[in-house]
């Protein structure tokens, strides 16, 4: 934002004309809105210039003790009835079955409780956490709608499984995931995927694993031990090129986001094993030369991968195969309907071409023409990234959801990603302080847009992680700030995908745009948030002194030496 248009600002500057115009625009009429947008300032709401609604909010707050210190000495959620004789005398006991050197000495330290206070105490725990149900615009993270019904399936169908059932006891869910599998394939040009591994980062050790063997039988891995990866694709795809054994060679961005074609025909050579990369990057910029940049990496005798983390871009619109990559990876948890919570559960789809379908960790799915089958005889296959066949819930609520929308629905999708984060980047424009990555650049950026709060640090002393704290007392989740390295001064990067409305959107500028003005007007306020959340702001430098973890009971008593718990602690 320019001088003239922050006005005389002293120490943190004057932006309370920005309050007021808010304040004013709130009487304004609502014109085609619907009921419960014209009535939302009699309940708390107040419309913002751009037309968002911030409704108020405070959090739950339950004084609420431990589940450990809960309870009375024989009270049961669950009686069991003790075993009939006619049983015990045919099969002896359950104790009888337990190895001497596998009982306990001692009772285990468990609470006893009834079933109600267990309802309470977690409906109670569950009130305290904001926890992604309400606007959830992580960039890179896709946030969408988890199906209930396939919650309840998994439950009911999935659960009761094993993978080590025989295959006769399994067809139905072996058909789903073979199914899945074909479906994949039709999406991006693929010949074969695996599901075994957990998370993107497992998929692209997948794939550098697969580049080495592939090297290796035809007698170039001593050669070829460079690949080559760009700034801005996720850091677990270098890390994995590492882990395998390759050295990295990272191209920088050029003046639109990504890097320019003649800096990869610089780096490509005799050593070159092959290309990692993102795109759109996670700038939410497209690199046009894509097909271009595959045949310079071909033409040097490497393979090309296409994490596709950010797929829901490009889904129904392109495919990878048909650009020329070689293998590729999609994010279950993410793109396809699934929910994705810090650290899991995820499963990242792994597809290739024909060639290097041999190396595909095992088992993978098959089909005869009638029966379906776990594929273990594989030879050449790079082994397990993970146990048994991956997780197959996620690969039936994937499957649930491509049949829901359809080949016109995912197209759809796509459609409405592209348009609401670009709708998001007009309502962010005229925020103070805030500012979007590669501005110089004129071509629209894709399904999310990184943007940086750098100004509006130097001038306030707030940071990118005070703004999202303080977003959660307007009732929205914190947001996503940017994978590492942080190129941009205070980032953060909204991705609002298909399933946040036009409502949701603009709420969600307008909460930031409040924020904002807050950060000039009373930055401390916003520096000491949260201040309508369960709990405030937790003293971080105890994070990092182990001394002061108490992961378990038993450590808080060890470390603690109470079985009171003490809310500082």
């Amino acid at each position: 934002m320019s001088e003239h248009e922050h006005g005389d600002m002293s120490e943190h500057g004057d932006m309370s004309k920005h309050g007021d115009a808010i304040e004013n625009d709130a009487t304004d009429g609502h014109g085609d809105a619907p009921d419960w947008v014209r009535d939302a300032e009699t309940n708390g709401a107040r419309e913002g210039l751009r037309g968002g609604l911030v409704r108020e909010y405070q959090g739950k707050v339950w004084d609420e003790p431990l589940i450990m210190q809960m309870g009375e000495e024989g009270r049961r959620g669950v009686t069991f009835p003790a075993p009939d004789e006619a049983v015990t005398d045919t099969v002896d006991s359950a104790e009888a079955y337990v190895p001497d050197d596998a009982r306990r000495t001692e009772r285990p330290d468990l609470p006893e409780v009834s079933k109600p206070w267990v309802l309470r105490h977690y409906t109670h725990l569950s009130q305290e956490t904001l926890g992604f149900t309400n606007i959830s615009p992580w960039g890179t993270c896709t946030m969408k709608y988890a199906s209930k019904v396939g919650e309840e399936l998994d439950q009911q169908e999935i659960s009761p499984l094993h993978p080590h059932q025989d295959e006769e006891t399994l067809q139905g869910v072996l058909e789903i995931v073979h199914q899945l599998d074909q479906y994949l394939q039709e999406l991006t040009g693929m010949d074969k995927f695996s599901f075994q591994g957990a998370s993107g980062t497992q998929s692209a050790f997948v794939f550098t694993n697969m580049l080495r063997e592939y090297l290796k039988d035809r007698g170039e891995f001593e050669q070829r031990d460079e690949i080559i990866t760009t700034l801005y694709t996720h850091a677990c795809n270098p890390a994995a090129a590492n882990v395998a054994g390759f050295d990295v060679v990272t191209l920088e961005p050029g003046p639109n986001g990504y890097p320019e074609t003649e800096a990869l025909e610089e780096a490509v050579s005799d050593r070159t094993a092959g290309l990692m990369m993102v795109n759109p990057n996670d700038l939410g910029i497209y690199n046009p030369n894509i097909d271009e940049w595959i045949d310079i990496v071909h033409d040097a005798g490497g393979l090309c991968f296409y994490d596709q983390a950010n797929f829901n871009s490009t889904m129904g619109r392109s495919r990878a195969r048909d650009l020329g990559f070689d293998a590729s990876q999609y994010m279950l948890h993410k793109t396809f309907g699934n929910p994705k919570g810090g650290l899991g559960p995820a499963t990242g789809a792994f597809g290739c071409r024909e060639e290097l379908t041999q190396y595909l960790p095992s088992p993978v799915v098959t089909h005869d023409g009638e029966t379906y089958h776990l594929d273990t005889d594989r030879p050449n296959t790079v082994g397990n990234v993970r146990e048994f066949w991956g997780n197959v819930p996620l690969m039936l609520k994937a499957y649930m959801w491509i049949h829901a929308m359809g080949p016109d629905g995912i197209r759809e999708a796509v459609d409405l990603s592209l348009l609401g984060n670009n709708y998001l980047e007009k309502l962010l424009e005229d925020v103070p302080g805030l500012e979007k990555t590669v501005q110089e650049m004129t071509q629209r950026r894709m399904e999310m847009t990184r943007y940086s709060w750098g100004e509006l640090s130097e001038d306030t002393g707030v940071s990118t992680v005070d703004i999202r704290r303080r977003l959660t007392d307007y009732g929205i989740d914190a947001y996503w700030m940017s994978h590492e390295p942080l190129t941009y001064p205070e980032p953060f990067t909204p991705e609002p995908g298909e399933m946040h409305s036009k409502e949701n959107i603009e709420t969600y500028a307008e909460a930031l745009r409040q924020v904002a003005l807050e950060a000039y007007n009373d930055p401390e306020r916003v520096k000491s948030a949260p201040h309508n959340q369960s709990i405030s702001r937790v003293d971080e430098g105890r994070i990092d002194d182990p001394d002061q973890w108490a992961l378990t009971w038993r450590a808080y008593k060890r470390k603690f030496g109470t079985a009171e718990l003490n809310v500082d602690d």
